[in-house]
């Protein structure tokens, strides 16, 4: 696959980037290295390997979901905090309906 001017200047129009003549012809020689690069991807052999997010293995550090009723670390204050909603609603605030 190769590109020209006007495909540039098609996607220059489409990213709403303005361009002069000078910059697409610097930019053709540019995105046909870019996709000669990408085709050489597609021919390595990735028979047998899994695909992967990080080339690390990662592990998320979890923690008990526990609500703190501690008054002296913040918690256990719902009740206060609700007092000053306009509405609350089964222990959440309460918000009016939105439909467009």
């Amino acid at each position: 696959m190769s590109v020209d001017k006007q495909t540039v200047a098609k996607i220059a129009s489409l990213a709403r980037i303005k361009m002069g003549d000078e910059q697409l012809e610097a930019l053709v020689p540019e995105l046909n290295n870019i996709l000669d690069w990408v085709e050489q991807l597609g021919e390595v052999d990735v028979t047998g390997v899994e695909p992967m997010s990080a080339v690390i293995p990662n592990t998320l550090r979890l923690r008990d979901d526990v609500v703190d009723a501690d008054p002296k670390t913040g918690g256990g204050k719902r009740d206060d905090v609700l007092a000053n909603a306009p509405a609350a609603e089964h222990g959440f605030f309460g918000v009016p309906k939105v439909i467009e």
